[in-house]
């Protein structure tokens, strides 16, 4: 059994993958220290967790306050403080930087009053810079918000002010704070931003960010704050007066805003006491192929909401499929493959906001894009003359034919395609459309056996009777 004794020393020892403690405290103050163990080989998987406060919240689950090590992958272990609301992660303070360790995970609120993530040695890997603020204790609040306060409750620093991929409800975000989340094994990452126009979704890349989905109020009204509240997420103007509001269809309040790490959708989510579990009552983006990285970089969303390559080769890695074949942003410079631009009718791109130029031909948009080393891809507008750069190749789908876009890629020179009359090689959609012709395919093909086996039947009928 385990004691959490202020001013104490404590060590747990992690016998199983995820350790669970039935005990904690509603506060936790100054000389307070825990530490978790960490296996002395690496565990793929392991998870050490200590649940070390809980506060009641205005509705079932509870949040609680945890300190955890987790294996990260290469070989790693990673230390950080967590905020949990029932099972779902609502904040972590190793979000964007996490906290390597061996041997153990410490946390230590120390006498002037800062609050510390240590690994061996002492070694400090995340802190509040609080010290000499007079802090007494750490708190986590009723609406998920960890706090430290001093003597007179006055708050020193909370987490609300240090946004992850969580909005809580009654939390606030300004146009100085955004949610951000990473996918696994990407160089790219989505964020959550409040803009003077609009609230978006983007995804940056690199140095640039494209835009994936937006919500203006309306007259062209500017945000100041917005808020999570019991109708959904509600933007304010300077004047701390509500101008619009992202409405969740159902009575439900909803409990957290999130930003999903997988898919770069934004969600608001309800808890549902029945099922015990959360469930989305708004999504952003409710079609596959409107989500920005629906398909894998070089690929595709057909109509069908399938994946396919642009180009003729295609592998399997242990992840998915692999379209770009080892492709990659830098195509100039020494030992770099010759390069060309390949055009694809009847596609359009989800990400918008790249670097835009006007009253170009749809031969110098392929010009621009070709001498330009960062750039991998771009789209061309015949009917507005707008030529659109991009940085990766990523949030393509096919649309009707006739709506006037061209999409324009840098690959290897040499791959097989037919030149068009501007002397682009150009890419018909019979690749595009692969998933799609062969689900077609299919649908003719169990057509016409069933029309040839019902007038078999008629035959045989017909020749009974006679």
């Amino acid at each position: 059994m385990i004691n959490h004794h202020r001013r104490r020393r404590h060590l747990i020892f992690l016998a199983t993958v995820l350790l669970s403690l039935a005990l904690s405290e509603p506060d936790i103050r100054t000389g307070y220290r825990v530490t978790v163990a960490i296996p002395p080989s690496y565990i793929p998987g392991f998870v050490g967790r200590a649940y070390l406060m809980e506060a009641g919240s205005r509705a079932p689950p509870d949040f609680k306050v945890a300190l955890s090590a987790e294996a990260s992958g290469g070989g790693n272990y990673s230390c950080s403080l967590e905020v949990f609301l029932g099972d779902v992660k609502v904040w972590n303070s190793g979000h964007s930087s996490r906290f390597y360790v061996k041997d153990q995970c410490a946390l230590e609120l120390t006498a002037d009053g800062d609050l510390r993530l240590k690994g061996p040695d002492e070694r400090i890997g995340w802190r509040t810079g609080t010290s000499g603020q007079a802090v007494e204790r750490l708190q986590i609040q009723g609406t998920g918000n960890l706090v430290l306060v001093d003597a007179s409750d006055r708050i020193k620093w909370q987490s609300f002010n240090f946004p992850t991929d969580v909005m809580l409800w009654g939390q606030r975000l300004s146009g100085a704070t955004r949610l951000t989340s990473y996918p696994a094994n990407s160089t790219s990452f989505y964020s959550f931003e409040i803009e003077h126009g609009k609230v978006a979704l983007y995804l940056n890349h690199g140095r640039s960010k494209y835009s994936y989905w937006g919500f203006a109020p309306s007259l062209s009204r500017n945000i100041t704050f917005v808020k999570l509240g019991n109708r959904g997420l509600d933007l304010f103007n300077y004047k701390y007066k509500k101008i619009a509001r992202i409405t969740v269809p159902r009575s439900e309040p909803p409990r957290f805003l999130a930003l999903d790490n997988r898919t770069g959708n934004m969600g608001l989510y309800y808890y549902s006491p029945s099922e015990a579990k959360f469930a989305a009552s708004f999504l952003a983006l409710n079609a596959t192929c409107d989500l920005p990285m629906s398909c894998p970089p070089y690929g595709i969303c057909t109509l069908s909401s399938a994946c396919s390559c642009i180009r003729m080769t295609r592998k399997r890695d242990g992840t998915g499929l692999d379209c770009g074949d080892g492709i990659s942003g830098g195509f100039c410079g020494e030992g770099r493959p010759a390069m060309e631009m390949i055009e694809l009718d009847g596609v359009d791109s989800v990400i918008k906001d790249g670097p835009k130029r006007v009253n170009l031909s749809k031969e110098e948009c392929t010009s621009l894009c070709s001498g330009d080393c960062d750039c991998a891809g771009a789209l061309y507008s015949s009917r507005l003359r707008e030529c659109y750069v991009y940085g990766i190749v990523i949030g393509i789908k096919q649309v009707n034919r006739g709506s006037g876009l061209s999409y324009l890629v840098k690959v290897p020179k040499g791959g097989p395609a037919r030149r068009g009359r501007s002397g682009l090689k150009k890419w018909v959609l019979v690749l595009v459309g692969v998933a799609d012709g062969l689900i077609l395919a299919a649908v003719v093909g169990g057509l016409v056996y069933y029309l040839i086996r019902k007038r078999r039947k008629t035959a045989l009928a017909a020749g009974d009777g006679s």
